[in-house]
């Protein structure tokens, strides 16, 4: 897996760390992850809402995209 450096604001590492103190997470690495992952599936719902949009209509229901949308994350 690809390893990255970042540098945290102090109160964003404050809360990266009662995440993981927590125990809802086991690491900082996996509480990033875990956010960027819903971003991009957040990106995803937008973009589909954006095309059904400009297109007039859409044929599928909300909870059906989102199905979709999870199956193929």
């Amino acid at each position: 897996m690809p390893r990255q450096s970042i540098s945290l604001t102090r109160p964003n590492d404050a809360w990266l760390k009662s995440l993981v103190d927590s125990e809802e997470y086991a690491s900082k690495s996996e509480v990033v992850n875990d956010l960027i992952r819903k971003a991009r599936e957040i990106e995803t719902i937008r973009a589909r809402l954006i095309a059904a949009e400009q297109s007039g209509f859409i044929e599928q229901s909300r909870s059906e995209m989102l199905a979709e949308i999870k199956d193929n994350a």
